[in-house]
């Protein structure tokens, strides 16, 4: 019994040892940053808002979808179904419209928004 716990230290001690020199030799680096200034953090924001928003509407439209299919010629269910999918396509339309508002906005002034936030320009 004495050689098994004397043969678990040795090992659990050659362990610890051995473990302690590969985490000395490793070197950590800093990830890199997600934006480095106000203009990429915009456009990063609202690129994710946009595409969130198109999922959603995609979702929603899938919702409408299977509701109809399901709704067993029940008239109350079907006008329900419709409803939603009108409300998809219409929030489809505004989503691309505010991309294409952005876009137009920020084609009038000849820029992105990196520029937009930043002093490359001047």
């Amino acid at each position: 019994m004495k050689k098994r716990i004397k043969n678990l230290a040795v090992t659990t001690a050659a362990l610890a040892v051995s473990s302690s020199r590969v985490l000395a030799a490793t070197t950590v680096t800093a990830p890199p940053a997600f934006f480095t200034d106000i203009g990429s953090l915009i456009e990063k924001a609202l690129n994710f808002v946009l595409i969130l928003g198109a999922l959603l509407v995609f979702m929603y439209l899938i919702w409408g979808g299977i509701e109809w299919i399901t709704s067993g010629g029940d008239k109350g269910k079907t006008e329900s179904a419709r409803n939603k999918i009108t409300a998809a396509v219409v929030g489809l339309i505004v989503v691309a419209s505010a991309w294409a508002v952005l876009m137009l906005v920020l084609g009038f002034l000849d820029t992105d928004l990196d520029e937009l936030f930043t002093n490359a320009g001047v």
